[in-house]
């Protein structure tokens, strides 16, 4: 059943059009963990293949920029975002949530969230971020996006990795993020259809 899995998921790749997916940071503590897990998950969608990577970052000088309200640099946000296709955020769980610094970054746009995909990777302590990935769903579905369901989680995630950001047993993640990808093609491949059928701000009563 593995192997037959493994192959969907190659195959879906194969057949898959470039997606432009952005990659969100979800910290901004100095020495923090995000840098590690983002590296690895960036990694994985580049390998994946079928992808065009763009990374966003709340603790880069520009997007803190635009998320104080300085309009240059947020209208540059702003079409990054209403360029991406999908969405992966990778967040930290800070007492039982997702730090301030991005939902800063997310209330930052409304529109360019609207009828896309978003996965996540999440890490922390014995919950492994699930309570910060809750939460976070909660806060796109109000935006209009769309939450996957399937995500990768680091429990314990300082003794996950070692010294140079490289996984100490990566098998179980790198499946679960191949099978967070497929889906996450899918429901880009049906968004995408949808908006290019209807608007999402036309569909109104």
């Amino acid at each position: 059943m593995a192997v037959l899995m493994e192959d969907a998921i190659q195959e879906h790749a194969r057949m898959s059009p470039t997606i432009d997916i952005t990659l969100i940071y979800g910290s901004v503590r100095e020495e923090r963990l995000c840098d590690i897990v983002a590296a690895w998950a960036a990694a994985q969608i580049e390998t994946h293949g079928g992808f065009a990577l763009d990374v966003i970052d709340p603790a880069d000088a520009e997007i803190a920029k635009a998320i104080a309200g300085d309009p240059v640099a947020r209208s540059a946000l702003l079409a990054r975002l209403d360029r991406a296709q999908a969405f992966v955020v990778v967040t930290p769980e800070y007492n039982h949530s997702f730090p301030a610094a991005l939902k800063a970054l997310i209330d930052a746009a409304k529109a360019e969230w609207q009828a896309k995909p978003v996965a996540f990777v999440s890490y922390g302590g014995a919950s492994g971020g699930i309570r910060a990935v809750e939460h976070l769903r909660n806060v796109f579905t109000e935006l209009h996006a769309v939450g996957l369901r399937d995500g990768v989680a680091f429990a314990n995630a300082w003794n996950q990795f070692d010294g140079v950001g490289t996984l100490r047993d990566p098998a179980g993640a790198v499946h679960a993020f191949k099978l967070m990808l497929a889906r996450l093609s899918w429901w880009t491949d049906a968004l995408q259809k949808g908006r290019d059928a209807q608007p999402y701000s036309e569909a109104v009563a």
